[in-house]
This record gives C-alpha cells, structure tokens and sequence, in this order.
C-alpha cells in the first residue's frame, strides 16, 4: 500500500491553522453562542456537554466552527487534545487557547484526520513537545508542520467507515443515558422539591481525595477512569467502587457522576460514598441538587476540599421517600450501566483496531462490524 507524506496545513482548506477568540465564557443561554473551550473536550475527542458555556462578543460569529474542522489544544496538559467537528454538536465559537484547521474534503477523507489525531503516532508527535518539566505549548506553525500519513483514498474511506460505526454505536448509547438521567433528575425534583437540610457528612460514609502520584493508571481493559469531567479512558486497575465522583478542582470543579461497579477515581476528583450503599444513587442526585460552594486558590482557581463537601447543606427526606425514589430509578440505572459497559468494550475495540488500519497491518476489507 502506497503512503503519501503530508503535513496538517497542506492537507487544510488555507493551509494555516487560525487562533480562536480571545473572550471570557458567560453562563449558557440560547441568546448566545455555545462557546467551545479546551475543558470541554474530552480525552477521547467527545465533548462534555454538562458544563457547556456561552460567549459574549460582538467578533464570536467569525469564530464559528464549520463542518471538517478540527481544532487543537495548544498549551498546558491538555497540549494536542482535539475535536473534529461535523456539525451534529450544535454551533460552537472555538476559544482563543484552541487551534483550527479546516480539512479540506478535496485531499484527504476529513475524518481520517480526525482518527490519525488519536493515533499513538500523533500522541507521541505531541509529546515531544511537552517533555520532563517543560509545559506543552504548539503554537499554529508548528501544529500544521505535524506529519500525516495519507494511505490511498479507499484506504482512507474504508478506515473511516469502519471506526465511525463503533462511534456511531457508543454515540448513541450515551444519548440513551442521558435522556434516561434526564428523566431520573425531573423525578428527583418532583418527589423533594423541599425537605429539611441537612449537612453532607451526614449522609457520607467517607470520603475520598486520590493524590497517589499518578493521575491515570495505564490504559487498556474495562475499568472507567473518572476524572472532573466524567469518564476519560478506561483501564485495568481499581481504586474505586459504588461512589459518587465530584470534581475537585478548576473548570471541573463540582462536576458530579455515579460510578455503579468498579472504576479509577483519579486525583483530580473526590469519591464519596453513601453510608447506606443502597441509598448511593439518591446521594447522586441529591449533590447534583445541592448547591456545591467552592474556596479559590492562586489566581481564583476554585477547589472542592473534603472538608467543604462535608459542610455543605443537603436535603435528606425520609427514608421510605428515598427507598420509593429509588426503585423507581434503579432500573433506568442497570441500562445506564449495561450502556457505559458497552461502550467501554466498543471503545477497547476502537482502540485495537486503530493502529492496525492506520499502519496498513489491517486491509479494510477484513473487517466487518
């Protein structure tokens, strides 16, 4: 199989990439455009669309994101996480610490970029960049000097074909979950919109802040990682069971997830659990609902402590309200869990065949999902 060499910019639309807007990000509203910011994408190059933000600028309409681009975080940890637009997330202004390309159809499939970008090839072209003690930081020039390799354009389709349809899956499972905790949140509000406060320690079991050195474990197996922003990767290891995961730091800060089985809590996020594990998925919504007050650090950076958590006022009715509750959301929640299940497997699937295709190890025409 033939391979071309290219570089990102000649694959693009104008050849350069272009910096996003220099804005403050204001609360959502639909007045206003979705505002696209490094924390609102995910590892994996999904986005996490609880935390969404607008953007409130007289420039923002010049920034908006058109289908086939791809825009690149340039600084920090983050350095190199990307996300390909197709125009099915809804409209996005792209930030100022974001970096676009936009793929131009005419010289390669748009969405090979895209998975070329979560190649180990191309992670490990980002992490030259952000060695030892130096902070990753690519600015557009050396971004769109990065090395693509364009195998044949069936190749490509057929790459595209093949790993779409494992997302398509995983995408449509997670629209299930949400809709399904939608529904669990408008039963919650209905059945306590007003009971007595409590404080959270009185619910808690214990609670749990990670810092072992290491914020994600290898990747590979079944188990999800969570971080502030949700499930980030999945791996082997276990430090977690049957908790809620709360956000402990930053733009993630507050941010609130079940974990139903074994999962990674990593040390940006702290593990609570209910001192009845049968009441853990109502302490789930009841902290969804309470409200999360933070302290700030350095230059306003807000942070959960454990000590804040414990303190914070809660509502917690009557046991048998709990219990009614409960059962009416358990069973929403074994789909939810079936459903992050498979897509963990789909996922760890997506994973294995990735550097098969991209390397030509695997012709397209073998594989049937």
């Amino acid at each position: 199989m033939e391979i071309q060499n290219a570089t990102l910019a000649s694959l693009s639309v104008d050849g350069r990439g272009s910096y996003g807007i220099g804005a403050s990000a204001v609360e959502r509203t639909e007045d206003l455009y979705t505002y696209l910011r490094i924390t609102d994408i995910r590892d994996d190059g999904t986005l996490n669309m609880a935390d969404l933000k607008s953007v409130d600028d007289e420039k923002a309409s010049q920034y908006l994101l058109k289908p086939n681009d791809i825009v690149f975080a340039r600084t920090g940890a983050s350095t190199g996480r990307n996300y390909f637009y197709d125009g099915t997330d809804g409209e996005f202004v792209y930030a100022g610490f974001l970096i676009k390309f936009s793929i131009d159809p005419n010289k390669v499939n748009p969405k090979y970029v895209k998975y070329y970008c979560m190649s180990d090839a191309y992670k490990g072209w980002i992490h030259s960049f952000n060695t030892g003690s130096t902070r990753g930081n690519i600015n557009a020039q050396t971004l769109g000097g990065m090395p693509v390799p364009i195998p044949p354009r069936s190749q490509q389709d057929g790459i595209v074909d093949i790993l779409s349809s494992l997302e398509k899956k995983i995408r449509k499972n997670t629209e299930i979950n949400d809709n399904l905790e939608q529904q669990a949140q408008a039963l919650f509000k209905k059945m306590f919109p007003d009971v007595l406060e409590d404080t959270a320690s009185d619910c808690f079991e214990s609670i749990i802040s990670f810092s072992n050195g290491k914020k994600r474990p290898q990747s590979g197996g079944s188990v999800p990682v969570y971080g502030g922003n949700g499930i980030l990767a999945y791996t082997s290891e276990v430090n977690a069971n049957n908790c809620v995961v709360i956000g402990r730091v930053g733009a993630y800060c507050g941010n609130t997830f079940l974990c139903q089985g074994n999962c990674w809590v990593s040390d940006n996020a702290i593990q609570a659990k209910s001192k009845n594990e049968d009441s853990q998925i109502f302490v789930y919504y009841l902290l969804k609902n309470a409200s999360l007050p933070t302290r700030h650090i350095g230059t306003g950076q807000p942070l959960m402590t454990q000590g804040i958590l414990n303190a914070i006022p809660v509502s917690v009715p009557e046991q048998n309200a709990i219990n009614n509750f409960i059962d009416n959301v358990s069973p929403m929640h074994k789909l939810i869990s079936a459903n992050l299940e498979e897509n963990s497997k789909l996922a760890k699937t997506r994973d294995i065949l990735l550097p098969q295709l991209m390397s030509g190890e695997l012709d397209v025409s073998e594989i049937d999902i």
